[in-house]
């Protein structure tokens, strides 16, 4: 199960468009702005239906 999101960078601000595999259930990961190239924190809830998003900076 794959959605698209958008979200703003918390750095630089810009909206972005990212991919969430919901298939893997909760994670946290890292990706690159794909804007400013700064890391973002990416923190998916999920029970493979209902989903959240929070992205924070990597210092927050």
């Amino acid at each position: 199960m794959l959605e698209t999101q958008m979200y703003d960078c918390p750095y630089c601000g810009e909206p972005v468009e990212t991919l969430l595999d919901l298939s893997a259930g909760d994670q946290q990961y890292i990706e690159d702005c794909q804007v400013c190239c700064r890391p973002i924190v990416f923190d998916l809830r999920t029970d493979g239906r209902e989903w959240t998003l929070d992205v924070h900076a990597e210092d927050d």
